[in-house]
């Protein structure tokens, strides 16, 4: 009997973190590491360029935010639900309503979406289109309508471009760095006893698509947009705000799509979701963290993609149910 392939797709394997964290030390590859997140077609620059333009002509002013009014409460929540709608629904009808890849570059060999009483409407696709649209964009909206009201009112420290122009781009490139510490520490905290009945909703989805990656509870989503907590501590400028949570939402959604990236007559055009955190939804208790700063390296649940790796898991768990 043959042994079902375990990945459909595999990356370059064993699985590298940053260069930054290498030794001995590799500067140009860490500049290049770097540079590849950023400049040309990337999901950052992307993300940055779509902020911008929603802080320019799809938000509020500060003095419209002194006060709660419906109006520019419901002026955001609108654009992040149709953001959402186009990104995640663009690259569903890419990769799985039309299929345009097929299942080239695809990791798991199973088929998303799926359909079973484990998930809400007994569909992946309902189930998961539901959470992020009626838990997640509703929190990610009632967050950023805080910080708009805060920082208009004096409650969060503010600055500008003029003020402070050095600070005001590096907050831009602080904001995956604060994402690799954050989202490392809530994750490990959500993967508790005491947190995880809510994360499970997240882990239903062992085979994942561009709406799994926001698909949590509303407990989950409270600690994953929590990440703005960093504004009432240092100055920002409301496109941070928007920038930030855009990261978090939409980074969400590409790093879930199942696919190691968008590829267009034999040409990769923009990479996207992560081996690494592809083996986190399968064996759920590695990887919990990112490649940019190596938390699980540093604290034994990295999995890097080989046999060894998956060794090393089974022996860790192992010691953890004795």
């Amino acid at each position: 009997m043959t042994e079902r392939k375990e990945w459909n797709h595999e990356p370059t394997l064993p699985i590298a973190v940053s260069p930054l964290w290498q030794w001995p030390p590799k500067p140009l590859m860490a500049l290049k590491w770097y540079a590849d997140g950023w400049f040309f077609l990337t999901i950052n620059m992307a993300i940055l360029g779509l902020a911008c333009a929603s802080y320019l002509w799809a938000s509020p002013s500060l003095d419209q935010t002194l006060t709660f009014d419906f109006s520019w409460v419901l002026m955001i929540f609108a654009r992040n639900f149709i953001l959402l709608l186009c990104v995640a629904g663009g690259l569903h009808l890419w990769f799985y309503t039309y299929a345009k890849q097929g299942t080239d570059k695809k990791y798991d060999p199973r088929p998303y979406p799926r359909n079973g009483r484990m998930f809400s409407f007994d569909a992946q696709i309902k189930d998961n289109m539901f959470w992020s649209l009626a838990s997640g964009v509703t929190i990610w909206s009632g967050l950023e309508v805080l910080l708009w009201w805060a920082l208009a009112n004096g409650y969060a420290p503010t600055t500008s471009f003029s003020a402070t122009p050095i600070w005001f781009i590096a907050f831009f490139l602080l904001i995956p760095v604060w994402e690799s510490f954050y989202f490392y520490w809530i994750h490990r905290l959500l993967h508790t006893n005491l947190f995880y009945r809510f994360h499970a909703l997240h882990h239903r989805n062992t085979d994942i698509g561009p709406w799994s990656g926001l698909s949590m509870h509303p407990v989950e989503h409270l600690f994953y947009f929590g990440t703005v907590i960093i504004h009432f501590v240092l100055p920002t400028h409301p496109v941070h705000l928007i920038f930030h949570l855009m990261f978090y939402a939409l980074l969400a959604v590409t790093s879930h799509t199942g696919f190691e990236g968008l590829w267009f007559r034999n040409i990769k055009r923009v990479s996207l979701g992560t081996f690494h955190h592809q083996i986190h939804h399968r064996y759920f208790e590695v990887n919990y963290g990112n490649l940019d700063v190596p938390w699980d390296k540093l604290f034994g649940s990295f999995h890097d993609g080989t046999p060894d790796g998956k060794r090393r898991m089974k022996e860790r768990l192992k010691t953890r149910k004795r």
